[in-house]
């Protein structure tokens, strides 16, 4: 039995399967970005630049800044 996932990994099949890149392409770039800039300034610049949903773009964020 596999367990469900929870948190900003569940958004991750839906994000690659709806904007064509790997989850890997977003976490990298928002990682980048994290460096110089806020949360929600990446969150605007993966909505603004990328087209991604705000629920996407701030899984993603989310995900990367756990993962530092």
């Amino acid at each position: 039995m596999s367990e469900t996932v929870k948190g900003p990994a569940s958004y991750f099949p839906s994000i690659e399967a709806k904007y064509g890149q790997p989850i890997g392409h977003w976490l990298t770039m928002a990682t980048e970005k994290l460096s110089t800039l806020p949360h929600m300034e990446v969150v605007i610049f993966l909505k603004s630049e990328h087209g991604l949903g705000h629920g996407h773009a701030n899984a993603i964020v989310a995900h990367a800044k756990a993962q530092k």
